[in-house]
């Protein structure tokens, strides 16, 4: 799971992104039929109908995850069932016991035919509080908007009966016809008002959700990928075509810079855009061997949508490589209710979000400045975080304080490991091999069914690569050792730089430069502060209300299409500002000044290393 905490337009992002899962358990090769009824919405309620195998025992607990992987939170979707009971063919009732918040022991198991339950959606009750809170994070809840949207994340709707999770599942949706879902399972029912998905076990259900809205998608290839793009915008603001070409763009760069790896014959991507307004309020995206759901507000203007999906879809899309095809154990055989969690988040989460930017400089979608940008902004980051804890222990402990806060660390420093790790690689091989052959070769040596034991993976990885590779693991990923970024940075001829970077004109780090009056909406120039450069060069003062820019106007309840806005202004763009001062209005028109700040970054300035520094970024 990917989640970053920023700022943007004054609220709280997070992102997430989501691991493959997979069950040992034994069972009778008998099928488990599930019907979740979308006809009769009530309450934002949802019915779902568990035709149950046939049980021989006296007593089965049926369960709703506690956890899914990759999200490294316990959320407890058993919170949002109710009303679940039990019968058995002759429609008798069963009793039924709750056991705790995800789990429901059913007595006389032997008669029982069916469970019957009620599911409510998750994103009318989020609130924002984001990470560290209880909240269900948006991309892995779900939303029921009765003839609107229902994003169906499957562990939300469909549970498990003990010791039945390898047995095929059977799920059958009935809907409005004008409903039509996006996925990357196949519908094997041609009528238009009711889909039939079948999955070999539990853990292949949960990895694919569908999300149920009026049809709003294109379809594209990428070599011998299909690509799905679906998008729910409630407004009908942002289209599927509105992103495709940026989409398409991306993911051809992907699959050339991964090469071989994967073997997946379809990927969706399953855009969900919010109001804020009872809606989703955790932005970002849940991976999926072949899904991804994205949740994002629908204000977004389209270049800055276009900009964050760039970078959060890349990321979801090379968890392909891992843990997808490269894991553990402890993920292969993942216990939804009572997980234990594998030491190696460095490598899920960390090489990926490395690869999700090396991939962008290495095909041309930004410039080297760019990247090196990135790079000391991570740096930055994850000295924030505690940087002496083993990263080892914060990810097997992960669930538990004090490694839960320190969670974040695996986008930043996690990142920062694969790149140092990737340098010490393409040094020692002259440059021809970097992380991305490491990884190929744990692919080969591994795969998608077969796991690696946690305490084996360093050995294993050291004998594929070099000695200072096992060294550097042992010292800075095992160990409670800051990483000397200056000294691997230096071997490709890389050193630190002091550049001025623009910041948000309405923004202060957290402090901002605009107020808003609560009972009239007006927006207002905070009074009193020392003003930046974009209002001083307008002559914008403090008190001054503002009433629209570039002939749009804003208040209150559009204040985040403004700051949004801001994002994608370019110094000595024109600007025309109408404004309220004294009770007179004006229009003050000029260009735009933006204001700078001094910020660490890294430039190459050793002409003697550009060759590794060429095989680096290009190799």
């Amino acid at each position: 799971m990917k989640k970053i905490v920023f700022a943007l337009a004054f609220a709280t992002v997070l992102w997430s992104c989501k691991s493959t899962s997979s069950s040992t358990s034994a069972a009778p090769k008998e099928d488990i039929q599930v019907n979740i009824n979308l006809n009769e919405i009530k309450e934002d309620k949802v019915l779902v109908t568990v035709k149950s195998p046939k049980i021989k025992t006296d007593e089965i607990s049926y369960h709703i995850p506690k956890t899914v992987p990759g999200t490294y939170s316990q959320d407890n979707y058993g919170r949002y069932i109710d009303d679940l009971k039990a019968y058995d063919k002759k429609g008798n009732a069963l009793n039924v016991t709750k056991k705790d918040t995800n789990s429901w022991s059913i007595s006389n198991a032997k008669n029982l035919d069916k469970i019957t339950y009620l599911v409510n959606d998750t994103y009318d009750l989020e609130t924002g509080k984001g990470f560290g809170s209880d909240e269900i994070f948006s991309p892995a809840g779900s939303n029921i908007d009765a003839s609107k949207n229902i994003m169906l994340n499957t562990h939300c709707f469909v549970g498990y009966f003990t010791d039945y999770m390898a047995v095929p599942y059977k799920v059958s949706v009935s809907h409005p016809a004008e409903l039509w879902g996006a996925t990357s399972m196949q519908d094997q029912d041609p009528a238009n008002t009711n889909d039939l998905f079948m999955t070999s076990r539990y853990a292949e259900l949960v990895e694919n959700p569908i999300m149920y809205s009026k049809p709003n998608y294109t379809t594209f290839a990428v070599d011998d990928m299909e690509i799905q793009i679906a998008v729910y915008s409630p407004s009908g603001k942002i289209t599927a075509e509105d992103i495709t070409p940026d989409m398409k763009t991306m993911m051809t760069a992907q699959k050339k810079f991964l090469g071989p790896v994967n073997a997946t014959k379809k990927y969706s991507v399953l855009l969900y855009l919010s109001t804020m307004n009872q809606d989703a309020q955790g932005f970002g995206a849940l991976e999926h061997p072949t899904a991804t759901t994205v949740v994002f507000p629908e204000l977004m203007p389209k270049e800055a949508l276009n900009k964050e999906l760039k970078d959060v879809v890349s990321h979801e899309f090379f968890h392909i490589v891992t843990p997808l095809t490269i894991h553990s154990q402890e993920i292969q055989n993942f216990d939804y209710n009572d997980p234990k969690m594998s030491e190696h988040l460095w490598m899920y989460e960390g090489v990926t979000e490395y690869f999700a930017n090396l991939f962008q400089i290495n095909q041309g979608l930004i410039e080297e400045s760019e990247f090196y940008t990135r790079i000391a902004g991570k740096i930055e980051n994850s000295k924030k975080l505690n940087d002496t804890m083993p990263f080892t222990t914060m990810s097997k402990n992960v669930f538990v304080e004090p490694y839960k806060a320190q969670y974040l660390n695996v986008y930043e420093k996690g990142a920062m490991i694969g790149m140092c790790l990737d340098i010490i690689i393409r040094e020692n091989s002259n440059g021809k091999r970097g992380i991305l052959d490491l990884m190929h070769k744990l692919s080969d040596e591994y795969g998608v069914s077969k796991a690696f034991n946690d305490e084996e993976l360093f050995a294993k990885i050291t004998q594929l690569t070099y000695p200072e590779v096992g060294d550097f693991l042992k010292t800075y990923v095992a160990g409670p050792t800051p990483i000397p970024y200056d000294k691997y940075l230096a071997k490709v001829g890389v050193t630190k730089a002091i550049k001025k970077s623009p910041t948000n004109v309405f923004l202060k780090g957290q402090v901002p430069y605009i107020t808003v009056n609560q009972s009239t909406k007006e927006i207002i120039v905070v009074p009193n502060i020392e003003l930046n450069d974009f209002y001083t060069n307008l002559g914008l003062k403090g008190g001054d209300i503002l009433l629209s820019i570039n002939d749009k106007n804003y208040t209150l309840d559009n204040i985040y299409d403004m700051i949004l806005e801001s994002e994608n202004w370019k110094e000595n763009d024109a600007i025309a500002v109408k404004i309220k001062r004294d009770g007179k209005e004006q229009t003050i028109n000029g260009k735009v000044k933006l204001p700078y700040e001094d910020k660490e970054s890294f430039e190459a300035t050793d002409a003697t290393k550009s060759a590794l520094k060429n095989a680096w970024l290009k190799g």
